[in-house]
């Protein structure tokens, strides 16, 4: 057993598409998702280029500004809608 953990390949480009969608750069994201207090505005690039796993509540809060289910991030197979909730 061990070995990486497996994760979600297209996370970085969804969590990028709902950043893009809503209009925002990489701080106004941090400070959309309430989270500046907790990580650094870079962490975001790092989470949109797969570099950086974000924790889950940081997940659950992209997934509420999109207007989405948490599944439609996590699950590769699943697209983004083609319009998203402001």
């Amino acid at each position: 057993m061990g070995g990486a953990r497996l994760r979600p390949k297209r996370l970085g480009e969804k969590l990028r598409q709902i950043r893009d969608w809503l209009g925002l750069s990489q701080s106004e994201m941090l400070r959309r998702l309430e989270f500046e207090n907790e990580i650094w505005y870079t962490q975001i690039s790092a989470y949109e280029l797969g570099r950086r796993e974000p924790p889950l509540v940081v997940l659950l809060e992209y997934a509420r500004l999109a207007g989405v289910s948490t599944d439609v991030l996590i699950d590769d197979k699943m697209n983004l809608p083609a319009r998203l909730r402001k």
